[in-house]
């Protein structure tokens, strides 16, 4: 195996990984210097790529969101965004476009993980932490305890 990498097989290399999937300009750079190419062709190319819309931050975020979308909220999205090397701009352009759907998909992942109103104080705290640690809002998380809260009330009368 060579101990390092041809000049020539950065671009094979680079084209291989975006046949796979999107990937976000930081990713790349990352994964192509890694093998040991030279940080500097390792920009030149991604520009190409960037002009060429071969590569594109908006584009990786878009299909990253629509992918994990259905198990995070907009905290947990965007985290895994920056992480990822995407911009803020870029972030919150993309996640405006969901915003809509956060408080059903909340009560999905609720519904799928519990299925039924927490039965004391201590299950609801339980059950406000994980829909915390997937990354949905305060604001989501209230509203939807607050549909849990009143099918509680419904039961008690």
């Amino acid at each position: 195996m060579k101990s390092k990498p041809e000049p020539g097989d950065l671009r094979e290399r680079a084209l291989r990984l975006l046949a796979r999937r999107e990937h976000s300009r930081a990713e790349l750079f990352r994964k192509l210097g890694q093998v040991g190419f030279v940080q500097h062709d390792i920009e030149i190319l991604l520009d190409e790529f960037e002009e060429k819309k071969w590569l594109s931050d908006r584009r990786f975020a878009e299909s990253y969101v629509a992918d994990h979308r259905a198990r995070a909220g907009s905290i947990k999205l965007a985290y895994d965004l920056r992480q990822r090397g995407v911009g803020g701009a870029v972030i919150e352009a993309v996640l405006s476009i969901n915003h809509d759907s956060e408080l059903e998909r909340a009560r999905k992942v609720w519904q799928k993980k519990f299925g039924a109103p927490p039965a004391d104080a201590a299950d609801k705290a339980r059950q406000i932490r994980f829909m915390q640690s997937r990354g949905f809002t305060s604001e989501v998380i209230r509203r939807a305890t607050q549909d849990w809260s009143e099918g509680q009330a419904d039961l008690s009368e």
